[in-house]
């Protein structure tokens, strides 16, 4: 597949052999078993290596498995509240919140009105000016709080410790 006539080649080893013809070296990397493989396309001479290709994308591909497992993707966590939501449940999907916090996840907040609690927005804004107060520690607001439909959405962001 390499086009090119001229090539800086460098051996399995790691040495350089300086530039060579194509199909010279070609035959250098048959005779010894391996693959000549083009690394760096744009300099000039291409620079190729003799390498076994497939034991290098192996070696790849356990490499961006190892660092796509060190990283954390973000999510967005729900939790629903109701204007009426009792003592236990708001300290338990607290607990949740926080704990969605602390692994590093935002978290949106939604209180959910149904029917004639439509008229008593204050419940819904009670709860969540009591979560912000609670979680101050943990978490900041991304924004107001808004009405979308009938539900009262704010979205929370864990806070940088100074431990990370």
């Amino acid at each position: 597949m390499i086009r090119i006539p001229q090539l800086r080649v460098v051996d399995e080893n790691g040495e350089q052999l300086g530039i060579l013809d194509r199909n010279e070296a070609l035959d250098l990397a048959r005779d010894k078993g391996l693959d000549l493989v083009e690394v760096a396309p744009n300099a000039r001479p291409p620079v190729c290596r003799i390498m076994d290709y497939g034991k290098f994308k192996y070696e790849e591909s356990k490499k961006a498995k190892r660092a796509k497992a060190k990283q954390h993707q973000q999510k967005v966590k729900t939790v629903k509240f109701r204007p009426k939501t009792e003592e236990h449940d708001y300290a338990f999907k607290k607990k949740h919140i926080i704990e969605f916090l602390q692994g590093g996840d935002k978290v949106k907040i939604e209180v959910r009105f149904r029917g004639r609690e439509m008229a008593h927005l204050e419940l819904g804004e009670r709860i969540v000016a009591r979560l912000l107060e609670d979680l101050q520690e943990e978490a900041m607001m991304d924004g107001d709080p808004k009405m979308e439909g009938r539900n009262l959405s704010l979205m929370l962001s864990p806070k940088k410790k100074a431990s990370q």
